[in-house]
Parts: C-alpha cells; sequence; structure tokens
C-alpha cells in the first residue's frame, strides 16, 4: 500500500507514557492529502504517486495548476510532491488522511532547516578559533590558514570556511510514530523535526529501518 503525506510542523510538546515518564515529540498537521497523479512504468516510465496539499484561494495558483488539478474535480492546492513506488495501488483524486501511518510505525522526515545567514566557522562548523593571547587581538574567530602558497597555491574547492548556515534541505531518518489522530489530523514523532513552526515537511515511510 502506497504511504507518503505532506504536512506542516505544528511544534513541539510532551507526552507521558505508562510509568509516568515525559519524553518530547513534535506535532505534525498531517493532511488531508489528495492523489493528483498517478504516473505508471508503460506511460511515463517510472511509477510515482504525486499528492497535493493545503487549500488555497485559485487566485493563488496559475492556469495550468488549476488544470491539473480540475482534472479529478480536485480543490486548488498549494503543495504538490511526488513520491516514487514501485507500486501505485491509489486512484487519482483519492483522499490520503493520518491514519495513512500507525502508532509505533517507523517513518523518514524531511524539511528545510531554519536560515542562520552569512555564519563564520566557529558557528557554522564548530571551530575553536586562536589562541587569545600573543598579540590576537581581533582574531579569536577566525579560520586561520587556508592553505599552502606553492602547491597547489590556491585553496581547494570545498574547504570549510566562512558562508551561508542552514536554509538546506535535511532528513530525519527512522523515527517512531508515537501518535496518530486521524480526526484533527495529527501525528506526533519522537524528537525533532527539521525547520520551524508551520514549516512544510513530507513524512515517507523509512528506508533504513
Amino acid at each position: 500500500m502506497f504511504k507518503g503525506l505532506i504536512g506542516r510542523k505544528v511544534g513541539m510538546t510532551q507526552i507521558f507514557d505508562e510509568n509516568g515518564a515525559a519524553f518530547p515529540v513534535t506535532v505534525i498537521e498531517a493532511g488531508p492529502c489528495y492523489v493528483t497523479q498517478v504516473k505508471t512504468a508503460e506511460k511515463d516510465g517510472y511509477s510515482s504517486v504525486q499528492i497535493g496539499f493545503e487549500e488555497v484561494n485559485p487566485k493563488r495558483l496559475t492556469g495550468g495548476q488549476l488544470g491539473h488539478l480540475e482534472r479529478n474535480n480536485l480543490p486548488p492546492l498549494k503543495v504538490l510532491r511526488e513520491f516514487k513506488t514501485k507500486s501505485p495501488d491509489v486512484a487519482e483524486g483519492d483522499q490520503l488522511k493520518a491514519d495513512v501511518f500507525e502508532k509505533d510505525e517507523r517513518v523518514d522526515i524531511i524539511g528545510t532547516s531554519k536560515g542562520r545567514g552569512f555564519a563564520g566557522v566557529v558557528k557554522r562548523y564548530g571551530f575553536a578559533g586562536g589562541p587569545k593571547t600573543h598579540g590576537q587581538s581581533d582574531r579569536w574567530r577566525a579560520p586561520g590558514s587556508l592553505g599552502s602558497g606553492t602547491t597547489p597555491g590556491r585553496v581547494w574547492k570545498g574547504k570549510k570556511g566562512p558562508g551561508r548556515m542552514g536554509n538546506e534541505i535535511v532528513t530525519s531518518s527512522n523515527v517512531r510514530v508515537v501518535l496518530v489522530d486521524p480526526e484533527r489530523n495529527l501525528i506526533a514523532v519522537d524528537g525533532s523535526v527539521p525547520g520551524p513552526k508551520g514549516g512544510m515537511v513530507v513524512i515517507k515511510p523509512a528506508r533504513k529501518q
């Protein structure tokens, strides 16, 4: 059976187990999602399921986007994502809710991490910085020497240095589903999830169980 949802991160809270121990969870508003397109190997060269999430004003979408959704009498949806699958056993127009996943199931959650702006090497990579004595009045948080002046006579690509931090696609792997509430379209997972409150996330079955 196809499993996959799009949702929004609501925030973090805590849940108590039968022994009274508290552990942190992240609550996600997952669904309802709609199957907007089903691709098959015979017709499209590969098998996948495209789903949509979050109804919006039709004026927010282009004519092509509206036409794509109106083929299956679907509402205007803001977010579309494609999930590759070997056996797309759903039909276009189907609705997917939070009960696609079950309690204690393992999932991967993909989100965009918080953007931190331009950051130095101490914040970005945990560099120790230079010594605070011997005349280093303004070099405490500097990266230091980057390379030799002869061979290769340049700085290698990919070397750690200052630059933009965050705002990258991050996957939390093998996360346990703690709670499923299909009536309110909520899923609670153990631990943290990438991104800010209100950030968009994609939930898939875990690849590394």
